[in-house]
């Protein structure tokens, strides 16, 4: 059979206290309900209809894939879900409904709930779990049968049904055509005021339908997101997911609690990720690798045995056997060869360090392609701006730049030349020569005697 799935993402979430609505804060780098995006996908849906409302444009903005439609009034789950009608007038299957904050829910969870649905041939299907502490959610009713005959939300909830602990997780199967007949039969009789998606269950419980409940093996799966406590706690779980995942398949990870680490990373065998460390988007790093402490990887395209200490690389490639920091910044465009070395306090931009060549300490490099073999002496700069145009250095294989060259692009340094220390080199260098170009030396005596005179500064 066909399955269309609704997810609900019209809601302000005001717990969240934010200027955005809920279902874009994001979760691992992306909004949640990228992840429910993800999850339901896994399913094989005919179609996805997302229900939005609140700041609609930013959600139709951020989310790709799926059909749209607007609940100008947002009067409660049951009216979000008959928006809908409409839209799939032509569909014939099964129904799924679940929320656009509910970023933890598995797909096995999901196949099996619709397992169960086809399976019983029910009119309806809940996910339900049973919680340490149910406060906030909607209570499931059940005949001494067993058979499930309603849902009470919390604030409709009598004392005793409080004490409820199987509780209703907002995720749903329905033959379709019995959950629009149903849903024009609710009302909003309740302290909201709101038409309950809920009251269905009951509707079809009374009208003798057959309604049955999936139970989710991990009650916390079914969380949903309604402020920061509760995104940070999500975050969290997923976190130790991916981290797990990644030690099973042969990583080191000193510290799980204390390492980030992207759903769409890949990380060879052996390497060792140390404390404060976040790899971000798609990087991909080798084996054998050193990662960290306190790096920042993001998009980056990282070798084997490569060494990352205290360091940031934005979308870049690391080639084998490379060093990197403690505290450089490798930013967009850069290529680092095989068996470079990128030393503390570099900042590296849109350039090529060739293999085995050096850039030790403090210094600048930007728009340059630097050959093989080349040492780049401490407090060197490419003045690669003009305050107009951006223009390439040109270092080549075997080159040695001295301590404090300021290279004036654009400009190229010859095979094997040598720079002095403290030179403005604006013009270029053949190869094997020396190029220094320093002002002379001026020495006036007693001038610092003479200026202490004259601001009447004692001598002692």
């Amino acid at each position: 059979m066909s399955l269309a799935v609704i997810i609900l993402a019209a809601g302000e979430g005001t717990r969240m206290k934010s200027s955005y609505p809920k279902v874009l804060h994001n979760i691992c780098e992306k909004p949640m309900i990228h992840h429910v995006l993800e999850t339901v996908n896994k399913l094989g849906p005919e179609r996805i209809v997302a229900v939005v409302g609140h700041k609609a444009e930013m959600v139709v903005k951020a989310i790709e894939g799926v059909e749209f439609v607007v609940q100008k009034e947002q009067l409660g789950t049951g009216h979000a879900v008959s928006v809908v009608e409409g839209v799939l007038d032509s569909f014939n299957g099964d129904i799924m409904v679940l929320s656009g904050d509910t970023p933890l829910l598995k797909a096995q969870t999901l196949s099996n709930l619709l397992n169960v649905h086809r399976t019983t041939g029910a009119a309806s299907t809940l996910l339900t779990a049973k919680m340490n502490d149910p406060t906030g959610y909607g209570r499931i009713i059940r005949a001494p049968s067993g058979v499930v005959t309603a849902i009470i939300e919390e604030k409709d909830a009598t004392t005793e049904q409080k004490l409820i602990n199987e509780v209703n997780t907002g995720t749903y199967c329905f033959d379709k055509k019995k959950l629009f007949d149903s849903l024009r039969q609710i009302d909003p009789n309740n302290k909201q005021k709101e038409y309950y998606l809920t009251d269905v269950i009951k509707i079809l419980s009374s009208s003798n339908e057959k309604v049955v409940a999936a139970s989710a093996n991990d009650p916390m799966e079914t969380i949903g997101i309604n402020n920061r406590v509760q995104l940070a706690e999500a975050e969290k779980i997923l976190r130790q997911e991916i981290n797990k995942k990644l030690m099973l398949e042969g990583v080191t990870i000193i510290d799980p609690d204390t390492t980030f680490i992207s759903a769409e990373a890949k990380i060879g065998k052996d390497t060792i990720i140390y404390p404060m460390t976040f790899i971000s988007g798609n990087t991909k790093i080798g084996e054998s690798c050193l990662i960290g402490p306190l790096s920042r990887l993001i998009n980056c395209k990282i070798g084997s045995f490569v060494t990352i200490d205290s360091a940031v690389v934005r979308e870049s490639t690391v080639e084998d056997y490379a060093e990197l920091g403690p505290f450089c910044h490798i930013r967009p465009g850069t290529l680092i060869r095989k068996g470079a070395k990128v030393g503390g306090f570099v900042e590296i931009k849109k350039s090529e360090v060739g293999q085995n060549s050096k850039v030790p300490h403090l210094s600048y490099i930007g728009d340059t392609y630097i050959g093989d073999y080349v040492n780049i002496g401490a407090g060197t700069i490419t003045c690669n701006y003009d305050s107009i145009s951006k223009h390439k250095t040109v270092i080549e294989d075997g080159a040695f730049i001295g301590s404090d060259t300021m290279l004036v692009a654009p400009v190229k340094i010859g095979r094997g030349a040598f720079t002095g220390a403290g030179s403005v080199i604006s013009k270029d260098v053949p190869e094997d020569s020396l190029a220094v170009e320093r002002t002379e030396q001026v020495i006036v005596d007693n001038w610092a005697k003479k200026r202490r005179r004259k601001k009447g500064i004692s001598e002692g």
